[in-house]
């Protein structure tokens, strides 16, 4: 067979902020979740399956956060997501009667009622409710590379605790090692967000590489020989891979990228809106309109009535796009060959949920990507940067750029008027989590009732650290309910530092808390510990 010239790396982020509210029997913070699971997550398993199935070579990389982990494996939300998927079967079968006589629709509405109803299936009988151990079982035949990432997407440059950074990292890292029986080689740095201090905090646990925007490699000092087309090394030892331009703004890009082709099926236009609001309300998930996930419209057009969605157009539109693809990345790899000594590795990696959910026809162009590149050619083979390091274990050492991903590429969604007033109050709940985890607790009723609390105010600490709030504040989208998460997490660490300073501690409010916020059931709050000794040495060093 002849020898591949470039590698293809394809990589999803799969990641939710950790939401649940068992207080309340409907949110629409909770419908993020069941969403991505209905059009993301199960069709990428499906995906794998068939593949799997097939023998098709296919080599792909997933960060799975322990936010998102974690929900996949809540008794409650899987509860919540079968009851979800009962009620919207129950809705694809009333629009079956409803669009009975409209031959445009109806296919439709038989599509959606397949969608919900195999969706069942799948979760309760096949997958055992467990997406965690369905997506591991790929790892395990090699066809997918799963990497760990941060406790809660916390947003590392704005950490200026660098114990806070490593608590962020080892509660991520140890969540991994639970739940796949290994150690991990990749890590995902939320929002590609990186600082110098970082790597020491990746290498301290073993982690063997990262990804990095375009810029976050290219203004590396010194500059890089390969550009982004090979990974470099920190003096810490982690290696550094930069996203390609070329094949993120092919599929990312709201003016070029393929999921604006007006073939595809129209996010926005959805019956939550479109039908009738006594009809529809029981299937909201509030008071006021929203989406319901069945759409019967195409994007159609700029300034033109929307026209209805042709499932079997946008199929063939998503083996075009992805034959164009990866005939683009072909040439580049034809190009950039000539001028290394190596096979150029292209990093592509994108938020799983724009396969699915944002992009409905994705997971299909994505399999038509894995088997066009697996049949149709020669030039590239699917790979991860795991197996690029482990063939090239020799690079380049640079001082990699502080840098994310994101409007202008430096912290700026995170760090804006929108959303500043968050950090003073992050950096002083580190610095005193910092302290408190000094605090030895021996063993004994009392003793194990402030064991408890440390360990909370440790979660509270890591949940109100997550990245997804100050974004949520800067797009503008659910302020009001991110400034309420970060508000509530700051509020209860604070009065658990005051019960446990005080020996107070309020058994209810703190069982309260643990059954609401239960995410990292076997953390240590020894976690944030600052060894002193260890940090003058490394200071005098």
């Amino acid at each position: 067979m002849t020898q591949a010239k470039g590698i293809l790396s394809i990589i999803l982020h799969a990641h939710l902020p950790y939401i649940r509210h068992p207080e309340r029997e409907r949110t629409l913070e909770e419908l993020w979740l069941y969403e991505a699971i209905t059009e993301t997550y199960l069709p990428l398993l499906g995906m794998f399956e068939r593949l799997a199935a097939e023998k098709v070579p296919c080599k792909i990389t997933m960060s799975l956060t322990p936010t998102l982990g974690s929900m996949f494996q809540d008794k409650l939300l899987q509860h919540r997501y079968v009851k979800h998927l009962e009620m919207m079967n129950e809705l694809s079968i009333k629009e079956m009667g409803r669009t009975r006589f409209q031959p445009q629709f109806y296919p439709l509405a038989q599509m959606y009622h397949e969608i919900f109803k195999n969706s069942l299936e799948l979760y309760e009988n096949k997958y055992k409710r467990d997406l965690v151990a369905a997506f591991a079982k790929f790892q395990e035949k090699g066809l997918l590379e799963i990497i760990a990432s941060c406790a809660t997407h916390g947003f590392l440059p704005l950490i200026d605790r660098e114990k806070a950074i490593e608590a962020q990292v080892s509660v991520g890292v140890d969540w991994y090692r639970e739940q796949f029986k290994r150690d991990p080689e990749g890590f995902w740095l939320p929002e590609c967000g990186y600082t110098p201090f970082v790597d020491k905090a990746l290498h301290k646990q073993g982690i063997k590489y990262v990804i990095l925007d375009t810029h976050g490699v290219l203004h590396s000092i010194p500059k890089p020989r390969y550009a982004a087309y090979a990974p470099v090394l920190s003096k810490a030892g982690v290696a550094f891979f930069g996203r390609d331009v070329e094949s993120s703004k092919q599929v990312w890009s709201s003016t070029e990228g393929y999921p604006g082709d007006f073939t595809y099926r129209d996010f926005y236009r959805d019956i939550g809106y479109d039908l009738e609001y006594d009809y529809i309300r029981p299937h909201l998930y509030s008071d006021h309109r929203g989406h319901t996930g069945i759409k019967y419209y195409r994007i159609s057009g700029k300034n033109v009535d929307k026209q209805p969605y042709c499932a079997a157009a946008a199929r063939e539109k998503a083996a075009e796009h992805a034959g164009n693809f990866m005939f683009n990345r072909e040439k580049q790899v034809e190009y950039i060959g000539q001028y290394m000594d190596r096979e150029p590795i292209i990093i592509a990696p994108y938020d799983a949920e724009l396969f699915g959910h944002w992009w409905f026809e994705g997971p299909q162009w994505l399999e038509f990507l894995v088997r066009k590149v697996a049949y149709d050619q020669k030039t590239i083979k699917l790979g991860t940067p795991g197996e690029y390091l482990k063939r090239y274990p020799v690079n380049q050492v640079v001082r990699p750029s502080m840098s994310s991903w994101g409007n202008e590429g430096y912290n700026e969604v995170w760090l804006d008027d929108s959303n500043d007033w968050i950090y003073r109050h992050l950096s002083m709940i580190a610095a005193e989590m910092i302290e408190l985890a000094n605090i030895e607790v021996n063993q004994g009723v009392g003793q194990n009732l402030i064991l408890r609390a440390l360990n909370q105010a440790g979660r509270e600490v890591l949940l109100a650290q997550s990245s997804d709030w100050a974004f949520i504040m800067k797009a503008g989208t659910f302020v009001e309910y991110a400034a309420y998460r970060t508000q509530f997490h700051i509020q209860n660490f604070w009065q658990l530092q005051h019960e446990i300073m005080t020996n107070s501690i309020d058994e209810d409010y703190l069982r309260q808390l643990e059954n609401k916020n239960n995410i990292f059931p076997n953390l240590d709050y020894r976690v944030f510990r600052q060894d002193i000794v260890a940090e003058a040495l490394a200071h005098i060093i």
